[in-house]
């Protein structure tokens, strides 16, 4: 792996670890975290620092990547799907202060080989998803998910399971 530290017009990579034959497109932001081999990410993606996509992944445009997400092998990130590292996000503490990275902690959200999350789906903070799931498009995935599991729907509900 090298270390990418890009400061451009078009891409602000910093201290990102990369992979062989990465392919990562105009406008994405990314710092402080890990993309493994073959993995191609679109234009307008953020992934934050910590965060890790590995192998042969592809990331669709407007995706937003935080800190504690851990994609596996041969995932599909769908356009503009969001995944969410808190819980109970405050911009103040009680006493009117404004909160820091001291004031909360990250929630990890482990997703395995060979998922596929469609379009527009958000994936909250915690959650795991098994390995071979589907994600339908636009599904708000609140609770974990077993593998080869099929969800749609707000909240996610799982309607069946593939067999491949």
């Amino acid at each position: 792996m090298q270390i990418l530290n890009i400061d451009s017009q078009r891409q602000h990579l910093v201290n990102v670890e990369v992979g062989e034959n990465v392919r990562i497109f105009d406008f994405v932001n990314a710092y402080g975290c890990s993309i493994d081999d073959g993995t191609k990410v679109g234009s307008f993606v953020e992934i934050q620092r910590g965060a890790h996509i590995g192998k042969h992944c592809k990331i669709s445009s407007h995706t937003f990547i935080c800190e504690g997400v851990r994609i596996g092998d041969g995932v599909f990130v769908g356009h503009n799907v969001s995944f969410i590292n808190d819980l109970f996000p405050r911009a103040v503490n009680a006493d009117g202060s404004q909160q820091t990275d001291a004031d909360w902690h990250v929630v990890t959200t482990e997703i395995g080989d060979r998922v596929s999350i469609g379009t527009s789906a958000t994936i909250l903070g915690g959650i795991k998803i098994g390995e071979g799931a589907l994600i339908g498009a636009g599904s708000v995935v609140t609770k974990d998910i077993p593998p080869k599991a099929v969800v749609v729907g707000n909240p996610g509900r799982i309607i069946r399971y593939l067999e491949d």
